[in-house]
Formats: structure tokens, sequence, C-alpha cells
């Protein structure tokens, strides 16, 4: 799999499902009742055997979305400590509005001065790779949200800055489209 996805690639749609229905089964018998998946459908084909798998229950399928140059910088600059393996992110993000779209602020996320000389970069994060995987979200994904957006199940959300500015806002929309779901049934 690491093969895979270092080359920035995604998983065989199979693989995928098979994971996802072990996970699913493992969550209903403890009890649990829904499930929110992030990345996943990454295709239309996984999206259709999604909706077979659960018996056509996929509600709402929520798209982030967030400039191209922001994202690869933001990928670019992503480091993890070799001892303790926690992630952070040195990318420093502050593109002005413009007349058509609003400013993004996305401040570093530093390591603590103990993880700060023991960092590493991720094999598949470099722009090469990065750019791979944008490449083949464009192809495979566009197809998905057009599924969801036909069938009106799609709703957008755009990143316009780091954790702490944007987690609140998507929590509150999420929130606000859970109920909106709610109330349709």
């Amino acid at each position: 799999m690491a093969e895979v996805t270092g080359r920035g690639e995604l998983l065989p749609d199979a693989l995928v499902l098979e994971l996802l229905q072990r996970r699913l089964a493992a969550g209903a018998a403890a009890g649990e009742k829904g499930v929110l998946l992030d990345g996943f459908p990454r295709t239309r084909a996984q999206a259709v055997l999604l909706d077979a798998a659960l018996g056509g229950a996929v509600g709402l399928a929520l798209n982030l979305t967030l400039r191209e140059s922001v994202l690869v910088e933001k990928c670019c600059g992503r480091r993890v400590c070799s001892e303790c393996g926690k992630g952070y992110n040195v990318a420093d993000i502050n593109v002005p509005a413009t007349a058509t779209e609003p400013a993004i602020v996305m401040p570093p996320l530093d390591p603590p001065a103990k993880c700060a000389h023991k960092m590493t970069t991720r094999p598949d994060d470099t722009q090469a790779v990065v750019l791979a995987r944008l490449a083949v979200y464009k192809a495979e994904c566009g197809p998905v949200e057009e599924y969801y957006a036909q069938q009106r199940r799609l709703a957008g959300f755009e990143v316009r800055g780091g954790i702490p500015e944007t987690l609140p806002r998507l929590l509150s929309d999420v929130i606000k489209l859970v109920e909106a779901e709610k109330a349709r049934k």
C-alpha cells in the first residue's frame, strides 16, 4: 500500500471498500449509529459501491475546497517528528483577499523546541508527488462530486484559514447540514 500511495496513486476500490466494510461492521457491532468518512469515496465507482453497501444511506457528501497553490504549499510544509511521531507544518500562508476571493491565512504549526531538530519530511510530500496526487484527485474525484451533486447530496465548504479558524466554522456548518438532513427525512 505504501508504494502505491507514495507515488500519489489511489488504492484499488476493492481493497478500500473491503477495509471500510470491516470497519463499519465492527462499528455496528459496537453500537455506532452513523459514520463520517474522510476522503472516501474517491471515485464514482466507490460512491456507487458505498451507496449499495449502505443501502443508499449516504445522506450527504461534504466537499472541502482550498486553492490549489495553498494546498501544494501546505502539503510540502508538513513535517513529522522522527522521535514522537507528531505532525507539524512549517508553511506560513498569507494570501491577501482579491476582488473575487477571500484572504487565506494559515500560520505555521511549529514543533516545540524538543522536537524542532528531529523534523523529517514525508517522502510523498514533494511538489511533484503532491501535483500528481492533485491530478489524480481531479480525474477521479470530479465524477464523485458530480454523482452527489446530481442527487442533491453535495455540500461545499471553502477552507480559508488554519485549523483554529476553520474548525468552528466547519463544525457549525456540518451541524446545520445534519439537522437539515434529519428534517428532510
